[in-house]
């Protein structure tokens, strides 16, 4: 696992015009969030996918924006008072080992964030308490930090938490996967 965290300072490296050509928010998420929904981005740095988020959910659902970084999340926060969406985005720092919000969520993005944790396996455990029964999870990874041995280590900790895979997700420079969570005390079959 790589320890080193992308420093706040650096946001516009994730924050700018040809990332959002390579990995447009919209297309990415397509398909994943409805409005009135509660989602999650997590590591959701300056906002890049959060507000994009923000205004898929429309006024009836939240977004609920995670990041370690104090600076991160108060850039976010001016983004979002500019863009005329603050009320719908619950900004919440967490620490490094603990996500810590209770709050049941329909979709999570985790975009370029699962190989900084210091705990892959406590971060998808606490993920399946915050997911909804058929809620799911977007884990997506870059190739260049994050050999394919190693997102298989991701994809099974998901696995062994209590995730289901559903498909492998093509994005660009990436390596990306949907989860979805299916409580094993289901006895309907039904999500």
């Amino acid at each position: 696992m790589c320890p080193e965290v992308c420093p706040w300072w650096l946001y516009f490296v994730l924050d700018n015009r040809i990332r959002k050509i390579i990995h447009k928010p919209e297309q990415v998420l397509d398909g994943y969030i409805k409005p009135g929904q509660i989602v999650m981005d997590f590591g959701c740095g300056s906002g890049t996918y959060t507000i994009p988020m923000a205004k898929m959910v429309d006024e009836n659902g939240k977004v609920i924006a995670v990041d370690f970084q104090k600076k991160m999340l108060e850039i976010l926060e001016k983004k979002s008072n500019k863009e005329g969406i603050k009320s719908r985005i619950k900004i919440h720092q967490n620490k490094p080992d603990k996500i810590g919000i209770s709050e049941k969520v329909d979709f999570a993005l985790a975009f370029y964030v699962i190989h900084e944790l210091p705990s892959i396996d406590n971060f998808f455990r606490e993920m399946i308490d915050i997911a909804k029964p058929g809620g799911k999870l977007l884990v997506i990874e870059p190739k260049l930090h994050v050999r394919k041995q190693m997102f298989d280590k991701i994809v099974n900790s998901a696995n062994n938490s209590g995730f289901v895979l559903l498909s492998e997700v093509n994005i660009r420079f990436s390596h990306a996967a949907l989860f979805v969570f299916e409580p094993k005390n289901n006895k309907t079959g039904i999500i």
